[in-house]
């Protein structure tokens, strides 16, 4: 289910996040390291190598470097193909000096993943595979092409051409591996902090409504007693102006203004009726507040509250907290969206729990997605004569998510099921044949069953000192 009132965000479409300074200190780290391992191998090995080629190829990175910190303010972010660009570079210039150091007989081919990876945590898919497929490029050619290495006494160093093979084997499948795993890792994570940031926002915003009800309420309740003056003082006037057509007519103005102003109140303020019952209210109230935006959207809501074994006749009074309240109402919005005619929401107690059952006569829930029902951004493959049937609708499973995370922060436990076999033909379905959706709380999550909430009264002006 879409709710299009947040925003959803592409959850790949954060290269700019990457901040150019974390790239800088990556490569000095990578620096330093290059000529660690050239002096290791020069001194301490022995080895003959192009020593001014090699440096060359690092104090191109050294100046590359330089040239970023001196242009760019540090809190520099790059777009995506500043990005590609710099993992090139590097890609390149890491290449180029395996070129210079004996190819995949030098172990540190190995590290021709590390750009790939970071690609695939910040990239889009096009970029990545670009990189991957330049770093794939670059080890095929250095099976082919290097400079050899050689000792003290110039024997060359070469592995025997199978395990240089199963050397670039390796590193080729590391490179689809690593690039595949890192960036599914990476739509989760980022896929989950979007839809985090939309329940937030659907939580806050829910906050603000049931907070202006409250306001509401106590500007009605306090301006009720100077608008009656305003009447009462009219109403005098209006009898002592009988000769004063002009000056009547005003008074009469008055009033009616008066009278204007209180409907006005009134009519905003019944949503909150009083300050007590935007606190608790019964469970009746509250699932049908949760559910009146839908009531007149083409199919027919049906109540059923009642007790369940052992609850007794007195219907429990629950929380109007701003979750349960958004939570309730996406559930309904879902089964409304994909029933046929009806939609059904029964209410049982018993002495322990709280349930509620929300259910409709649509086709249910596809059933390769019943496992994964709650995930946000969920997408699901139609065929062509489902997308013909819902042309408008596309949903991505975001209002199930923020309806899910909703209901269990306020303690619920959330099932998913279908009502009916989706092999059963029409005339072998039952009436309830689409999507069921309980939602179950232990009673002292959401209950407000206490001795103060037996009789809440009137509200009652109250003064300081």
């Amino acid at each position: 289910m879409a709710d299009t009132s947040f925003p959803v965000f592409d959850g790949m479409s954060r290269s700019h996040w990457v901040r150019l300074r974390t790239l800088i200190v990556l490569r000095w780290v990578a620096i330093f390291g290059q000529l660690v391992a050239m002096l290791v191998s020069v001194v301490l090995f022995r080895l003959q190598l192009e020593i001014g080629l090699c440096l060359m190829a690092v104090g191109v990175s050294v100046v590359a470097n330089l040239l970023a910190d001196f242009i760019y303010p540090p809190n520099k972010r790059l777009s995506e193909n500043e990005t590609l660009l710099t993992l090139l570079f590097d890609l390149s210039q890491h290449a180029f000096l395996l070129y210079l150091t004996g190819g995949l007989n030098n172990p540190f081919a190995l590290l021709v993943l590390a750009p790939v990876t970071i690609a695939a945590t910040t990239l889009r898919l096009r970029s990545t595979a670009l990189l991957a497929g330049t770093a794939v490029t670059y080890i095929t050619l250095l099976g082919f092409f290097f400079l050899p290495l050689r000792d003290v006494d110039g024997t060359v160093l070469s592995m025997a051409d199978i395990f240089r093979f199963g050397f670039w084997v390796s590193i080729v499948v590391g490179i689809g591996f690593l690039a595949l795993y890192a960036r599914r890792v990476a739509v989760e994570v980022h896929s989950m902090s979007d839809a985090l940031v939309a329940t937030q926002m659907a939580l806050a915003r829910e906050q603000k409504l049931t907070d202006l009800g409250g306001v509401v309420a106590a500007a009605a309740h306090e301006l009720g007693t100077p608008l009656a003056t305003i009447k009462l003082v009219s109403s005098e006037m209006i009898e002592e102006l009988d000769a004063e057509e002009d000056l009547r007519q005003d008074a009469m103005l008055i009033r009616d203004q008066a009278d204007r102003c209180r409907d006005i109140l009134r009519s905003m303020g019944r949503a909150g009726k009083d300050d007590l019952h935007l606190h608790k209210a019964p469970l009746d109230t509250v699932i049908r507040e949760a559910a009146e935006p839908h009531g007149d959207r083409g199919s027919t809501i049906h109540f059923d509250v009642a007790p369940g074994p052992g609850g007794g006749n007195r219907q429990p009074s629950v929380t109007r907290r701003p979750e349960i309240i958004h939570g309730l109402r996406n559930l309904v919005q879902n089964a409304v969206d994909f029933s046929q005619e009806n939609v059904w929401v029964d209410a049982r107690w018993t002495p322990d729990k709280i349930l509620i059952r929300i259910a409709d006569d649509g086709h249910g829930f596809p059933p390769q997605a019943l496992g994964r029902i709650g995930d946000p951004f969920m997408r699901i493959r139609k065929s062509a004569a489902e997308r013909a049937k819902r042309q408008e609708y596309e949903g991505m499973g975001l209002g199930l998510f923020i309806a899910k995370t909703l209901l269990e922060r306020s303690g619920a436990v959330l099932t998913f099921s279908n009502g009916s076999d989706p092999f059963l033909t029409e005339a072998e379905r039952p009436t309830r044949s689409g999507a069921i959706v309980e939602v179950a709380w232990h009673r002292s999550d959401i209950g407000a069953d206490d001795e103060e909430s037996l009789a809440l009264g009137e509200n009652t002006p109250f003064s300081v000192g």
